[in-house]
């Protein structure tokens, strides 16, 4: 039987592939039974190719028909893992398989249902990665409730049973980990290392901020009644709620200074820019819940296969 299966979610990372394997073949060849299995999100250069090529027996390649995303490309990695425990880890090389043994260890001799690692020395850019991070995972601990430090860390490792109960969409991913804990599952975190990035290029950045708003709306209100419409609607009313927001705040200093506003144009404006915010993200809601019941409901799949490789097979 499988003890580990590590799902890598990767988008055009050719020049990544080589050393990933080397990495992984380096910390868990000979020690654990374990399969690795790449995930191809619609790379447009060799990432493919190079699976084939540096692929060992214990590489399973899936390729996407399209571009789906990190979330939908973990889901179908995980809905194909056959192991006990199923890890997730990133495939731009800043994690690192050494942390793999220990995270694996915590699982068999604590009984807690998963590991989730905390990059206490990130590699990262300060004001574009590492501060809205952390303002992002702070705003995450206050709205779930939970304790996990670092939700951004791609290295983390489940008891199967656990992570397939859990169905992967729009870009979940992010909030596996709060996810799972605000279901009662418990945990351990542990820090992890992290390495800077060499290759390719970062898929994150500093937009990332109103989708984590968003999201959080989402996991809130799903946890309680319960895809990417709601990036949409959810962005747009925050930004619509925050302008009426600043408006009225203005006028009402002019106001508490004797100045008269009523009448004018502006605040009209400021009041419409709040209904109009509410409007767009109680739309979001209801829309992310219908097409939530739609997935739930008829099972429908978030991706579309195109190939199944066993590396094993074909070398």
């Amino acid at each position: 039987m499988t003890e580990l299966s590590l799902v890598i979610a990767i988008h055009n990372e050719e020049q990544n592939i080589q050393p990933l394997i080397q990495n992984i073949q380096q910390f868990l060849e000979n020690k654990i039974s374990y399969e690795v299995i790449f995930v191809d999100d619609g790379s447009t250069d060799r990432t493919a190719s190079m699976v084939r090529r540096y692929g060992n027996q214990h590489v399973i390649l899936i390729e996407l028909r399209k571009n789906v995303g990190q979330s939908a490309a973990l889901q179908a990695g995980i809905d194909q893992a056959k192991g006990q425990y199923i890890a997730t880890m990133d495939g731009d090389l800043q994690n690192d398989a050494e942390d793999l043994p220990k995270m694996l260890d915590i699982l068999k001799e604590e009984k807690c249902d998963f590991v989730v690692g905390i990059r206490k020395r990130r590699s990262d850019q300060f004001f574009t990665r590492k501060l809205p991070s952390r303002i992002a995972n702070y705003i995450v601990r206050k709205v779930t409730r939970t304790n996990i430090i670092d939700n951004g860390c791609g290295i983390k490792m489940f008891r199967a049973e656990i992570l397939k109960e859990m169905q992967l969409y729009g870009e979940k991913h992010r909030f596996l980990a709060s996810f799972i804990a605000m279901e009662g599952a418990t945990y351990r975190q542990i820090e992890v290392k992290h390495h800077p990035r060499i290759h390719g290029k970062s898929k994150y950045g500093i937009n990332r901020t109103l989708k984590v708003i968003a999201d959080l709306l989402l996991i809130n209100f799903s946890r309680k009644f319960g895809q990417k419409p709601m990036y949409l609607f959810g962005s747009a009313g925050f930004i619509s709620f925050l302008a009426g927001f600043i408006i009225l705040f203005y006028l009402l200093i002019q106001k508490i200074l004797g100045l008269n506003i009523w009448g004018r144009p502006i605040l009209i404006l400021g009041v419409l820019f709040i209904f109009i915010g509410i409007h767009l993200i109680s739309t979001g809601l209801i829309l992310d819940t219908l097409i939530r019941g739609i997935y739930m409901r008829d099972n429908i799949k978030p991706y579309k296969i195109k190939k199944i490789s066993r590396i094993s097979s074909e070398q």
